[in-house]
């Protein structure tokens, strides 16, 4: 019997999947966005100097591009990454965003599922004990750690070579790598992101509080209480 349309094959895998294919549209979008912008004011600023100016394919490939790219990707993940295991621990009454108040902490095996508590449809790790529970616990905090300290490590390296290339135009010294890390430019690059990052959260934790959006699993139901936590639409 063939699937009815919306609920199976092609379409319905679409519909299924359709929050991450919007967000990789999205993203895809404001990344060409950002690389077409950004080499028309790159290359202003090369003719400005006197020199010459660069293809999109140069610029895109240039430490110009991927310091921008990469200092904004170590933002994001460093506020996932607080934000998933600071909401272990700490709550915010009437928040959505906050587990229910007397539900802070790691929680128990049988709230979690795992061991013998695990459903037959629960993950294989989930299901182990040991290092492999132990580290499937913790999988997401540490996939979205290694990515944040990945992409600062890139932003620092490639931050690094386009200071470098503004202090060659500059007729001065270039520096190394260890030096920028230790210079105003690397780190008022990095904090102006994470301040914004932690406004936004804080933003969405209290917010929520207060207002509602009908049909978002991040907002309360409209109907409930300011004072409800840790209940979503």
């Amino acid at each position: 019997m063939s699937a009815a349309p919306g609920k199976g094959g092609l379409l319905g895998g679409l519909r299924a999947s359709s929050l991450s294919l919007f967000f990789a549209a999205a993203f895809l979008a404001s990344l060409l966005a950002q690389a077409v912008s950004g080499v028309a004011v790159f290359n202003t600023d090369q003719r400005a100097a006197g020199l010459d100016p660069v293809t999109f394919g140069q610029y895109v490939l240039s430490s110009a591009f991927w310091v921008d790219v990469t200092e904004n990707w170590q933002s994001e993940y460093l506020q996932f990454l607080l934000f998933i295991t600071a909401t272990v621990w700490f709550v915010q009454r009437g928040s959505p965003e906050s587990k229910k108040l007397d539900e802070a902490g790691r929680e128990s095996d049988e709230d979690q599922k795992v061991g013998a508590h695990a459903t037959p449809d629960s993950p294989a790790w989930a299901r182990a004990g040991g290092w492999r529970l132990a580290v499937y616990s913790r999988s997401l905090s540490l996939v979205m750690g290694a990515i944040f300290l990945g992409s600062w490590a890139a932003q620092s390296a490639a931050g690094a070579v386009a200071f470098s290339e503004e202090q060659l135009r500059e007729l001065e010294d270039p520096v190394p790598w260890t030096e920028y890390l230790s210079m105003p430019d690397f780190w008022s690059r990095t904090f102006q992101n994470w301040q914004s990052e932690m406004l936004a959260v804080l933003s969405m934790v209290v917010l929520a509080i207060y207002l509602r959006e009908r049909g978002s699993p991040e907002s309360k139901p409209v109907g409930s209480s300011h004072e409800a936590t840790g209940v979503e639409g």
